[in-house]
């Protein structure tokens, strides 16, 4: 069912973010939809039972796999914030959310196109559950668009994306990828969780599905796992059949905490966004420092796409150390008081974690050049006090 309502259309991003899923007939006479928890749905007579047997879309009660106005509320908030998109649907986690995708659009002897740089789970998926099911997969390197063009000389019938890209934030022609992917038939999807739809309007920018991890930005407390996936019409009704078909359904607690997550995404975004630009800066100065990998910096390879395309970043980017000992990351990341050690990001803590990008490609040169790298998940601590915490611990740590 489309999430866009006639009344809204005017609205601006920040707006949308407060008034989204919150129709009367959801919410009643409080402000945010009640937590309905229900797996049987009730029917006043069997004809009735019939006829929302028939009726496949949200606000339809017919059984609990189907959600009720605790999932319809968050999904049509998503919606009404994804420009282009005509619905949403929710997933336990965002890599069941990446499953849902490619399984609703690849089928066996299909061949599909991946950026190098993309989420590890993304790729073992590619690689693992694609491949025994008769997927082909090649990676690309999503900075080369003529080698890219290329491989079209094969059938391929899906491309996924990611920008920035995992761990290393390389920054790719977006528009430029979608619309070799359509001239050649292919359908285009992209990861969006480090930017959001706040950040980059992938729909409007030529990609026929945008994936997000909830966990992250939306979620914003580290207390959920949930994942979405937004498209237009044709997609969006593939994404369903085939969620429905896999059994998948969230929580309606974990919507309800999604949603309230979903109110504040957009003054968490500019907070941990600016935070993180000067943290940046102040890093690329640093001796103990060799880069910084963050797309937000007009020092970095893909900053003038950034420019172009974006309209917000994140707190998240990653810093290649200037020492030749592989251990260094981890006793960074042990010496920091402030940065908890842990996987995720987009909560309002701050996070630090030794990473490896060279394990997670298969033919991109890695930008750390066996380097020891950190990446780091700026929350919402006071700025100075992360880089006070920063310095002590890059002392320590050298």
């Amino acid at each position: 069912m489309s999430g866009s309502r006639g009344d809204d259309e005017n609205l601006k991003p920040a707006t949308r973010l407060v008034r989204g899923g919150r129709r009367k007939e959801w919410t009643g006479p409080v402000v945010n939809p009640p937590v309905w928890r229900a797996s049987t749905h009730l029917y006043d007579k069997d004809a009735d039972r019939h006829a929302a047997g028939g009726n496949n879309a949200d606000g339809q009660f017919f059984y609990g796999r189907r959600g009720a106005p605790t999932q319809w509320a968050l999904a049509e908030a998503l919606t009404q914030i994804e420009p282009g998109a005509y619905g949403t649907q929710l997933y336990p986690s965002g890599v069941a959310a990446i499953a849902g995708c490619l399984l609703a659009v690849l089928k066996p002897g299909d061949r599909l196109l991946m950026s190098d740089n993309a989420y590890d789970p993304s790729r073992s998926m590619a690689t693992g559950l694609l491949t025994r099911m008769g997927v082909k997969t090649t990676f690309f390197d999503p900075r080369d668009l003529e080698s890219f063009r290329a491989r079209f000389a094969e059938p391929v019938k899906a491309v996924w994306l990611e920008s920035p890209g995992s761990l290393t934030f390389e920054v790719c022609d977006v528009p430029a990828f979608a619309a070799i992917a359509r001239e050649h038939g292919a359908v285009s999807l992209i990861d969006n969780t480090w930017a959001s739809p706040l950040g980059f309007a992938a729909l409007e920018h030529g990609c026929d599905i945008v994936m997000m991890s909830l966990s992250k930005h939306v979620g914003g407390h580290s207390d959920l796992m949930m994942g979405s996936a937004s498209a237009g019409k044709r997609w969006y009704t593939a994404l369903r059949r085939t969620a429905q078909e896999l059994g998948q359904v969230v929580s309606p607690d974990d919507a309800a905490l999604a949603a309230r997550g979903l109110r504040t995404i957009g003054v968490r975004l500019e907070a941990q966004t600016r935070s993180a630009l000067k943290i940046a800066q102040w890093l690329e100065s640093q001796p103990h420092v060799d880069a910084v990998l963050c797309p937000m910096l007009p020092s970095a390879p893909g900053h003038a796409l950034w420019a172009r395309d974006f309209t917000g970043g994140c707190g998240l980017f990653a810093v290649v150390l200037a020492s030749d000992d592989p251990g260094a990351a981890a006793r960074l990341a042990d010496a920091l008081d402030l940065f908890g050690i842990g996987y995720s990001w987009g909560g309002f803590e701050s996070l630090a974690l030794p990473i490896t990008p060279k394990v997670h490609r298969s033919l991109m040169l890695c930008p750390t050049q066996g380097r020891p790298a950190i990446r780091l998940a700026i929350g919402l601590e006071d700025t100075e006090d992360l880089i006070a915490d920063l310095a002590q611990a890059l002392e320590r740590a050298a």
